[in-house]
């Protein structure tokens, strides 16, 4: 089911819904169900999958020489999906990002994708490889999410990249597209920032999952914002708890967001981790409940892979 239509069936009920990482290569997918079986309880209508981008690996030669190899330490984004799906009876939604594919890469993502039966999917445009000091599109693949939102909604029309097929069997995905309450650290200005998201809409976002925050004030602000120049698609705020001291330094480093203050002096004061997540959930909870009094359609929690944090907030509130 599209995420549209869920939230169409809620009839104004605030859902839960989560995001997951895949494990790394190597490791044993029944640790990801482990963090996810105490999440069910509640009900969520779809679960997000992220997907990674390439990596440089340098594999030793003779002589001293280093042979350089692409490599994804995090595949597996779609079988995951899949696996969500008929495990537990629940949407699951890959990430399809244009960084390190090619369109054509990406036409058969989607096509497995519909193939599979996921009827969602959330396009972003990537960050930049470690080894990039700016974003830049692989040879060949979008450069931007509106590229890639275009695409998909080409191929629900039955566009392919180098034909059209007539055919009633239809691609029909329900897209998601990225927003920035704080604005996305490249764009020069929160103004700009809201253009381009109003690019992806116009492309065919069907709605809108934010990046995280912690003042609920800026969530409110951009909404209303995105209201005033035409963006009417739903509007899903993204929350992470904290859960450790260093993300005082970590979180607004790479994701370009200001922490309040007297989050910031709970997390100070702390003594240790098991303190600061238990002040990252008491700030999620309050944080959630005034989301939900402000009428948000779901609340969207970044899991990390981890889910006891989360439970404790989904505890009181649904």
């Amino acid at each position: 089911m599209k995420v549209t239509e869920h939230l169409k069936n809620a009839k104004g009920k605030t859902l839960f819904s989560f995001e997951i990482v895949p494990p790394q290569k190597g490791q044993n997918i029944q640790e990801l169900y482990n963090n996810i079986d105490p999440l069910m309880e509640f009900n969520p209508p779809f679960i997000d999958v992220t997907t990674s981008r390439e990596e440089y690996i340098y594999l030793p030669k003779e002589k001293g020489l280093l042979e350089k190899k692409v490599t994804r330490m995090r595949p597996g984004t779609v079988g995951i999906c899949a696996s969500l799906k008929y495990k537990y009876n629940v949407d699951a939604i890959p990430h399809v990002l244009c960084g390190g594919f090619t369109k054509e890469e990406t036409e058969y993502v989607l096509v497995d994708c519909h193939y599979l039966g996921l009827d969602n999917v959330m396009a972003l445009r990537g960050d930049a490889r470690k080894d990039q000091q700016y974003f830049k599109a692989s040879d060949g693949g979008n450069n931007y999410a509106s590229d890639l939102v275009k695409q998909i909604s080409d191929l629900n029309k039955g566009k392919y990249l180098h034909e059209i097929i007539e055919t009633p069997y239809k691609a029909n995905f329900c897209i998601g597209v990225a927003g920035y309450p704080e604005k996305h650290f490249e764009s020069p200005s929160l103004a700009t920032d809201l253009k381009r998201l109003k690019e992806k809409v116009d492309a065919g976002a069907d709605y809108v999952v934010t990046q995280m925050f912690f003042d609920n004030k800026r969530y409110f602000e951009f909404v209303k914002k995105a209201r005033e120049i035409g963006i009417d698609v739903p509007i899903i705020p993204g929350i992470k708890p904290l859960a450790v001291q260093r993300h005082l330094q970590i979180l607004p480093q790479i994701f370009r967001l200001d922490l309040p203050e007297e989050l910031v002096e709970a997390v100070e004061g702390c003594k240790n981790n098991k303190e600061v997540r238990q002040v990252g959930i008491e700030w999620a909870i309050q944080q959630s409940k005034e989301l939900v009094e402000g009428g948000v359609p779901v609340l969207h929690y970044y899991s990390m892979g981890k889910s006891s944090n989360i439970k404790a907030i989904a505890k009181e509130l649904f």
